[in-house]
């Protein structure tokens, strides 16, 4: 069955991704598993993460059907997709067998971890197991799983924004203004903006994937990102909200700026709104226009925020603080810090987690409390990062030949049998992309932290401590098995994450054992093979 953009299901991965079938060594299982390989923007002193994004992925391209369209479908598109002069090869007896035998639903279990689960780097956020004859594809939905790297790496960088943000608020705002503080959101287009529909898979809606900032704040823009959080992921409770917004097309639609404010305050003035400032002169704004709506600004009773979009992000948040100040007035809270009365800032421009500090700590100096300012990080939270940006990557970890042949492991001898064998990616040229060895249970320490074991065999997979929990069993109904509201997963990430030390060897004594043993069996059979 196509998706619901019109895209056949076979083509929601890389193209070489359908030769592999034909390549892996016959096995009776194979073992995959997805992880993230380095802190954020490779970041060593902070090595925490945010795993989100797997039930959408799962809901609408995992657990679907596939049909004998499919398959005719994808013999006309592979027919002339080789650069060669003979069909692509693809598995297409595997895929009408599954359709037959499995109800058209892929042959694989998928175990991950909860939604929202802050971990550190090597833990495997989910685990894909196929056996018997479909071992081979079980990579097949790697290209799939893996774009659970974009939700997790936005809700990661806005974790980490919070975190930015939270230390400003301790230092400079009252706890009766802390509420503000979900309001600062860390989203696209925060005030005026247009939500983008740019795509991050040939059928998936980027816009939904917004929704993984909401994890750390209630603020967004992006409605359809909104509307799927409140009534798919909570039950109809609402997760997010906004406010009425200018952007530079309303203000020059105008005679002038002060019209438009006008406008705005007339429409929307009792409440909290903002305004772009910088359409044609920011400091002409800030110095002539934003006093001579004054009146109209009292009268009405609400809270203006200013809104600079060019030029110095330090500068342009300090002049349009000053001119609140002088406009409207402030306040000095019990920390010693000015509120703007009626009154605030946001910058939605450029905005990163190095300039994010920078506007923080200039605001602490100038006197002025972080309540008074909030942000929009736009692309920079976005679109400035990929796959890269946190190293994510889905890698073989483990398989049971199904084989005739006489092989060693480990001085034994084994003959007409199954055999074991766990494999790890060791590149001599770039040690920090090595892959973990074996299957995996992730259970929480005495601290709560989440730590990689070997798994132990099937007791695992029903063990309520594993936190690889199985959410895909060859489209089959999974007995107890549920999401958690996002609610329930908001809560968890605040929970998780603060009780995380930035960096943690969060491999077992066991793992680090069974890792020393799976390098010295590589070097051994490297040593054979250049004697050969």
């Amino acid at each position: 069955m196509p998706d619901k953009h019109g895209i056949p299901l076979f083509l929601l991965t890389d193209s070489y991704k359908a030769t592999h079938a034909f390549l892996y060594p016959d096995a009776e299982k194979m073992v995959a598993y997805g992880e993230f390989r380095t802190g954020y923007d490779g970041d060593k002193v902070d090595t925490r993460l945010v795993f989100y994004g797997i039930r959408y992925i799962l809901e609408n391209y995992v657990a679907k059907q596939w049909s004998i369209e499919d398959v005719e479908l994808a013999d006309q598109f592979f027919a002339t997709h080789n650069a060669g002069f003979e069909p692509f090869p693809y598995p297409k007896d595997l895929f009408l067998k599954f359709i037959e035998e499995n109800n058209g639903y892929f042959p694989v279990k998928i175990e991950a971890l909860p939604e929202g689960t802050a971990c550190h780097i090597h833990t495997p956020v989910y685990q894909i197991t196929a056996e018997g004859e479909y071992s081979g594809l079980v990579t097949f939905l790697e290209t799939l799983l893996t774009m659970t790297w974009y939700p997790s790496t936005v809700a990661t960088k806005s974790r980490r924004a919070r975190d930015v943000i939270e230390a400003a608020y301790d230092d400079t705002v009252d706890e009766d203004g802390y509420w503000t503080l979900e309001s600062t959101t860390v989203e696209q287009s925060i005030v005026g903006g247009t939500a983008h529909l740019v795509r991050i898979l040939p059928s998936v809606p980027r816009d939904l994937f917004f929704l993984f900032t909401d994890l750390n704040f209630t603020g967004t823009d992006t409605m359809s990102a909104a509307f799927y959080a409140q009534f798919t992921l909570n039950n109809g409770k609402p997760v997010a909200s906004s406010i009425p917004a200018t952007e530079h097309s309303v203000m020059t639609s105008w005679k002038t700026e002060r019209e438009a404010i006008k406008r705005m305050i007339d429409r929307f003035g009792i409440g909290v709104f903002a305004c772009v400032m910088d359409s044609y002169d920011y400091v002409n704004a800030l110095e002539k226009v934003l006093p001579s709506i004054y009146t109209e600004k009292i009268e009405k009773g609400g809270i203006m925020i200013m809104r600079p979009d060019s030029g110095d992000q330090v500068e342009t948040v300090l002049m349009a603080l000053r001119a609140g100040e002088r406009v409207f007035g402030a306040d000095v809270n019990k920390k010693g810090y000015k509120i703007i009365r009626g009154a605030g800032v946001i910058q939605g421009d450029g905005v990163n987690l190095t300039s994010l500090a920078a506007i923080l700590a200039a605001v602490k100096e100038a006197g002025y409390s972080a309540q008074s300012v909030a942000f929009g990080m736009g692309g920079g939270l976005l679109q400035k990062l990929n796959r890269d940006t946190m190293s994510f990557a889905t890698k073989l970890s483990n398989i049971v030949y199904k084989d005739g042949t006489i092989r060693h492991v480990n001085g034994i001898y084994f003959a007409n049998t199954f055999f074991i064998i766990d494999l790890m990616k060791t590149p001599k040229t770039d040690g920090a992309k090595f892959s973990l060895p074996g299957e995996f249970a992730v259970r929480l320490n005495h601290d709560g932290i989440p730590i990689v074991h070997p798994k132990s065999g099937s007791a695992d997979e029903s063990d309520p401590t594993n936190l690889l929990r199985l959410v895909y069993d060859n489209g089959k109904p999974i007995p107890g098995a549920h999401w958690d509201d996002f609610d329930v997963v908001r809560a968890r990430v605040k929970e998780t994450w603060s009780r995380l030390p930035k960096t943690y060897d969060n491999l077992s004594p066991e793992l680090h054992k069974k890792v020393k043993f799976v390098l010295e069996e590589q070097r051994r059979i490297f040593d054979l093979q250049l004697n050969v």
